[in-house]
């Protein structure tokens, strides 16, 4: 006769874990709730709203669109400023987010594959830039960009924002480059690679998910920038999304609805570039936590 291990009125160790799922799961799906509530909730409210009119909205804030008014849409889709506004967004987004990447992938590169006297202080300073936000460092900054004529030109507000991303691009990169073994990259050099060869051709490709996440950490934060725009341009012909929904609310302060509307198709872009590259981002983080 088989003798059960189980201790006398001891519970089989299935029933804990039926148990376990049932308090875990709850409270799991009860913050997830609240979180969606806070976060995505204010934002769909935003895209409503944007369909109604504004004596609708003075009625009743939170109702429904009744009827729906396709107007505010297009009209702003219609007229010239939201285009131009876009592009310049893109552009500058585009080329800080290019050069984020670039030159963090070579110095994590450098910092994670080469031993040399001081190449912790060195990762150490790149990451201490965590610490400063980009206010503290306005008056400097806007000295500087005077100094050397890139006020009002996109390229000075570009290369700070390239600037304030090489931390985190730095933070992430670094573990995953660490991470690829030493003897892969003998192997290549002893097949006649270089290093740059190597790091072009072998290492960036098995990195991907952290090219995707720091790429997307980059983008996403220029493209929500308002201080640094602020403080450079001064012809709004180059002003960008954020500084645009600032001038239209300035502009069209008596149309709710229509302010609206510009703001929630600002926000279109980076959302869909966010749930576009969201698998990529959840690896990347993943990897440069186990790095």
């Amino acid at each position: 006769m088989a003798i059960s291990a189980t201790a006398p009125g001891a519970a089989p160790p299935g029933r804990y874990r039926r148990c376990g799922n049932w308090t875990v799961l709850p409270t799991t799906y009860l913050a997830s709730i609240v979180i969606l509530g806070v976060t995505v909730v204010p934002l769909l409210f935003v895209f409503v709203d944007g369909f109604r009119s504004t004596p609708q909205i003075n009625n009743s804030a939170t109702g429904l669109p009744h009827p729906w008014v396709w107007t505010n849409y297009g009209t702003i889709l219609r007229g010239a400023p939201f285009w131009e506004f876009l592009g310049n967004s893109a552009l500058i987004a585009a080329v800080a987010t290019g050069l984020a990447v670039v030159l963090g992938s070579m110095a994590a590169f450098a910092l994670s594959r080469y031993a040399f006297r001081g190449r912790e202080l060195f990762y150490n300073l790149f990451i201490s830039g965590l610490l400063f936000p980009i206010g503290i460092a306005a008056l400097p900054l806007f000295l500087l960009l005077q100094r050397i004529g890139l006020l009002d030109s996109q390229l000075g507000v570009a290369l700070p924002e390239a600037a304030f991303s090489l931390p985190i691009t730095m933070l992430i990169l670094r573990p995953f480059m660490r991470a690829i073994p030493g003897d892969l990259e003998d192997a290549a050099l002893v097949d006649g690679a270089t290093r740059l060869r190597f790091f072009a051709q072998i290492l960036l490709p098995l990195c991907k998910p952290a090219l995707v996440t720091v790429s997307l950490l980059a983008f996403v934060t220029s493209w929500n920038q308002f201080l640094l725009p602020l403080l450079v341009f001064t012809t709004q012909s180059k002003y960008t999304l954020p500084l645009g929904v600032a001038t239209y609310q300035s502009t069209y302060s008596s149309n709710t609805a229509v302010i609206l509307a510009f703001t929630a198709l600002a926000a279109v872009p980076a959302l869909a570039v966010f749930v576009f590259a969201e698998r990529y981002l959840v690896a990347g983080a993943a990897g440069a936590v186990k790095g």
